[in-house]
């Protein structure tokens, strides 16, 4: 028990602490107009309340990511435990909190534009295709999942339940983003931290079993993957939702072009990584402790986290409160999955220039996207899930190097914040590449030599990114006129807020 409480204290201090340290670095600016009032449109542009936002933010990057990942990541050991935790405030809320503003300060773009703007053109057709990629792996993923879990519950065939979620994600996706997400989705966030709650208290005061019994210090640094893959890149992998993903990047401007003010974004994105952390925390104590060690849990898993899911809610809660908890861990991936299905929708509106107000133009891009990953829904879920790991780790990555550019040329301040996880993840993603059978080479090779190529993988994005920031510096004049363009604008801009603020006003006491 006392792991569990140093973990959760852990995370919490991390979020006040740190958390208040990367909002620093950024510099807000509370004046600034955010893209809910310069773009409404709506459709996709809302402005809607802070606790909104989180709740939305919440529940969109809290797929079935933070509950499939941690239990799988659990047959590594008490390991999983210290890198949700770690990776949670130095690598995810960072990145989530970076791809949230830095949408927020370019008018609500996703990431591919970003990458665009901060690392060149290349980078942004080269993530415009890997977003898109992923963000329809993460819909199939997000769907098949609980359509498992309903066959499980039910004992009706999951091709029914495949259909049905289909055709609620496709209308989600086409209708403006305060209609469902706004209204339904706080209450879903609600539900899934009182189920996460639920479950750690009833393992709490369970009379069979006990949170992480026996567990040393030392343990949290060894390797019990036996069979499995190596700790070493694997549990980087298989843990991404709950410690640091790519698919969050993919989300955060959907509520960046929903925030009210710059000030909230600690809050809402930050905040929203730490409580997904939370959750993950949860649910890897409870394939920690409910099945005797490692070998225990293998044997329930048989290949599907779903069945660890069903076993455990099950046994702590009852018929009756797991059938709720298991309902609740189906709300997750669904409402990630239409999500995932919208992002793609407005990358691709995006790339094309295309405006997203008329419902034509939402049918014409969702329609093939829907089609698409009905085609990936007969693929193995295995298959499907392991693909969307690393494709999911090699965007975060990519989002990393993106906001350690944005710092580099602003002139440095605060960037390690950024590079240290970025190089991090280049590193793990470069290492599973090279070690795995299915993915990769199947190369065999210990993991200092990985961590070696890796880290020079590293360096040479950092020496471009660096080149390119002095190639921009060397033309000092432009960027001096740039600079005070980019000023004024923002002056400018702060005007126009404060007069459509009064002008409100008076429309208002008019009316009244």
């Amino acid at each position: 028990m006392l792991w569990f409480i140093v973990s959760v204290l852990c995370l919490l201090a991390g979020y006040f602490i740190y958390g208040t340290l990367v909002e620093r670095v950024f510099s807000v600016r509370e004046k600034r107009p955010t893209p809910a009032w310069s773009e409404r449109d709506g459709v996709d542009y809302v402005p809607m309340s802070r606790s909104r936002v989180f709740l939305v933010q919440l529940l969109n990057i809290a797929g079935i990511g933070p509950v499939f990942g941690p239990i799988m990541g659990a047959l590594y050991g008490p390991a999983a435990m210290l890198w949700i935790v770690v990776g949670c405030i130095f690598a995810g809320g960072v990145h989530d909190y970076f791809s949230g503003m830095l949408s927020v300060r370019h008018k609500g773009h996703s990431v591919p534009a970003l990458a665009g703007v901060y690392l060149g053109t290349w980078a942004k057709h080269l993530v415009d295709a890997f977003a898109l990629i992923l963000l329809l792996l993460v819909g199939v993923v997000f769907i098949l999942a609980p359509a498992n879990l309903l066959e499980r519950l039910t004992g009706y065939n999951s091709t029914i339940f495949v259909f049905l979620i289909f055709a609620y994600c496709f209308f989600a996706t086409i209708v403006p983003v305060d209609k469902i997400l706004g209204r339904l989705y706080p209450l879903f966030g609600l539900l899934l931290l009182i189920m996460s709650l639920g479950m750690i208290l009833a393992l709490c005061f369970s009379s069979n079993h006990r949170i992480l019994p026996n567990v040393a210090p030392s343990d949290f640094f060894r390797d019990f993957s036996a069979d499995t893959m190596p700790l070493w890149p694997a549990l980087f992998i298989t843990i991404a939702c709950g410690a640091i993903s790519g698919f969050h990047a993919t989300q955060s401007p959907l509520m960046a072009r929903c925030l009210e003010n710059e000030k909230q974004g600690r809050f809402v994105f930050y905040g929203a990584m730490i409580g997904e952390g939370l959750i993950a925390l949860v649910w890897c104590m409870v394939a920690l402790s409910c099945f005797d060690g490692m070998h225990g849990l293998r044997q329930v898993m048989q290949g599907s986290p779903a069945n660890v899911v069903y076993t455990a809610a099950r046994e702590l809660l009852g018929g009756l409160g797991g059938t709720i908890a298991i309902l609740g861990v189906v709300v997750l991936p669904i409402t990630s999955g239409d999500t995932a299905f919208r992002s793609a929708r407005l990358i691709v509106a995006e790339f094309f220039g295309w405006p997203q107000v008329t419902l034509s133009r939402r049918l014409l891009l969702a329609l093939p996207l829907f089609l698409t990953g009905a085609v990936l829904c007969q693929v193995d879920f295995g298959i499907v899930w392991r693909y969307f790991g690393v494709a999911n780790q090699a965007t975060a990555a990519v989002m990393l190097w993106t906001a350690s550019s944005c710092l580099l040329q602003r002139g440095g301040h605060g960037h390690w914040i950024t590079t240290v996880p970025a190089f991090f993840m280049t590193t793990v993603v470069l290492s599973f590449l090279l070690i795995s059978n299915t993915m990769g080479l199947g190369q065999a090779a210990c993991p200092a030599t990985l961590e070696a190529i890796g880290i020079s993988l590293g360096l040479a994005v950092f020496v471009i990114i660096h080149a390119k920031r002095a190639s921009r510096l060397s033309v000092g004049s432009q960027r001096a006129t740039h600079i005070g363009v980019e000023a004024e604008k923002d002056r400018l801009e702060v005007i126009a807020a404060d007069i459509q603020s009064k002008a409100q006003g008076r429309r208002r006491a008019s009316a009244a």
